[in-house]
């Protein structure tokens, strides 16, 4: 019988060595090669020698197929498996995230890797590059994949991409996109990163696993044994890394709880920071569906993969109406997340956007190194005043909302700081190492919180610029919505000028500043992981009612 594989699994170093020359199992292509070589010399690290044997999977020999219509699960691992179970070989050293969750009977994985960067790698042909477009890629661009889970995603950011299955190794596939059968691939960023392909002759955009959620334990390398193999099982915990195998464990759990195989579209990523378990989870039941995204946290990971199995119980309650403080179109990702779920949404923002200068010193644009915008409407207002930019200007964001209006102006962020996490300070602190003895321009609203300048070094040259100011409706009526969710600080004090909150309402806020507001007020309040749509369809699909 089938038995699922341990939480965690933590076994001393051994002390023994074995007498042998270890036989190594892998399959035949490039980065395969790679991670058996990469094994190999960890193994060498610790004075055990070894060699490679290379074996066809059937995931190898069937190309002609998608790879979700292949029989079974471990299309790629199988006959590595049964190669091991033989004695053919030693250890097999497979990716992570193809092997099921499941190990057949006699096998277990005796040590990982340490995890290389699990981001999506969006390669798109030059010609079909569109900065003013999310993702920068033009309207209606094929894409070449042979992942339901980055199909689903991306259709959810997307919804005018096509598609076309995508199969060969690394090379192969980025062949195939010099030779213009697609208008651009995805692919895992830690195949490139291992196998070095040069990719200058492509536009890239690359898409953090908070992003694009990847698949369970990518960027991991499993080492498999023989279940009774106890003193290789001993050896190998010198190359094991106990905190991936941790982490990663929480992910291939979720994995199980669902009964997904590995090309299922499911994404789930989880990583410790601080001593905190942060999860995000992707899933739908096909890869045309809009896909749910969960974030959570916790201080371990005890009963964390159930948590988040339980929030995908189609039986659970959520609510039926929302109130937010922005104006939303049907086609904006949060609308139609909602949607999904027959959730009305309420949008209406109750400030008052007002311009505060009607033109921009060319002098000042001319010597500014990077430009700072800390909100929407920061950009919106900039650009209005037809602003003429030197070529060498940089420009910084504080998340995926700005990075997308940005575009929409046809540049992109050198400087995403939503990437590093929902802490402004932090952000700050890190933007103000990368323009240390820069010149830096800020646009902003009339008195807003200057949190960016005050980490920038004392060596770099701050402009600061309040370009618009916000006035709050001094009239707004009262909303029944099941949530209540704001955008700003400004939008909390107009809301509670002469409202108050029902029992049972509840409140989310985007920024920690708006969420000060709400504080004062004697309130509680979710904060979503990331500031914009994506952050927030997260938080409301993670509430408990």
């Amino acid at each position: 019988m089938l038995t699922e594989e341990p939480l965690t699994k933590t076994v001393a170093p051994s002390t023994k060595k074995v007498d042998r020359i270890l036989i190594i199992g892998t399959r035949g292509s490039k980065l395969a090669l790679w991670q058996a070589n990469y094994i190999k010399t960890k193994l060498a690290d610790i004075g055990v020698n070894a060699e490679l044997k290379v074996i066809k999977t059937q995931g190898d020999i069937v190309q002609h197929l998608r790879l979700d219509k292949l029989e079974g699960k471990g299309f790629f691992t199988k006959e590595l498996e049964e190669e091991l179970l033989s004695g053919g070989i030693d250890l097999a050293v497979h990716s992570h995230k193809d092997l099921p969750t499941v190990h057949p009977p006699g096998l277990t994985i005796a040590a990982v890797s340490a995890r290389e960067d699990p981001s999506e790698l969006l390669i798109i042909h030059k010609d079909c590059v569109d900065l003013k477009k999310r993702l920068a890629l033009k309207h209606n661009a094929i894409v070449g994949t042979s992942s339901n889970r980055r199909k689903a995603q991306l259709l959810a950011l997307r919804p005018d991409l096509e598609f076309d299955d995508l199969r060969g190794n690394v090379i192969t596939r980025i062949e195939k996109l010099r030779d213009e059968n697609f208008d651009a691939i995805m692919l895992a960023k830690a195949g490139i990163t291992r196998v070095g392909v040069d990719l200058s002759d492509f536009h890239i955009e690359e898409l953090p696993p908070v992003e694009i959620i990847p698949a369970p334990a990518q960027g991991v390398l499993a080492v498999q044994i023989r279940e009774n193999d106890q003193q290789l099982h001993e050896l190998l915990q010198a190359i094991n890394d106990v905190d991936v195998m941790d982490t990663i464990a929480v992910e291939r759990k979720v994995l199980n709880l669902f009964d997904a195989g590995c090309h299922a579209p499911l994404g789930c990523y989880c990583r410790k920071q601080e001593g905190l378990y942060e999860v995000w989870t992707s899933k739908s039941d096909s890869d045309e569906e809009f896909p749910d995204r969960l974030y959570l946290s916790a201080t371990d990971t005890e009963g964390l993969a159930e948590r988040i199995a339980s929030k995908y119980d189609k039986n659970r309650k959520l609510p039926s109406h929302i109130f937010i403080t922005r104006d939303l179109s049907e086609a904006s990702y949060f609308h139609r997340a909602m949607a999904k779920h027959g959730i009305a949404v309420e949008g209406r923002s109750l400030i008052r956007i007002f311009p505060m200068i009607n033109k921009l010193d060319p002098y000042i644009l001319k010597y500014v190194d990077w430009i700072f915008f800390g909100s929407k409407n920061g950009i919106e207002n900039f650009f209005k005043l037809q602003p003429r930019l030197s070529k060498r200007t940089k420009f910084a964001v504080i998340g995926r909302g700005s990075e997308e209006m940005l575009r929409q102006f046809g540049y992109a962020p050198d400087f995403t700081g939503e990437r590093l996490g929902i802490n402004m300070e932090e952000i700050a602190q890190e933007f103000g190492k990368i323009a240390s003895g820069t010149t830096v321009l800020i646009p902003r609203a009339k008195d807003s919180l200057e949190t960016i300048q005050q980490s920038l070094t004392a060596d770099t040259k701050v402009i600061n610029l309040p370009i618009y100011q916000t006035r709050i409706d001094t009239d707004v009526s009262k909303s029944n919505a099941d949530v209540l969710i704001f955008t700003s600080p400004s939008n909390v004090e107009a809301y509670f000028v002469d409202n108050l909150v029902d029992p049972g309402q509840k409140i989310i806020c985007i920024g920690r500043s708006t969420g000060k507001k709400i504080e004062e007020l004697g309130l509680t309040y979710t904060l979503p992981y990331s500031p914009d749509e994506i952050g927030l369809a997260e938080a409301v699909f993670g509430l408990d009612y």
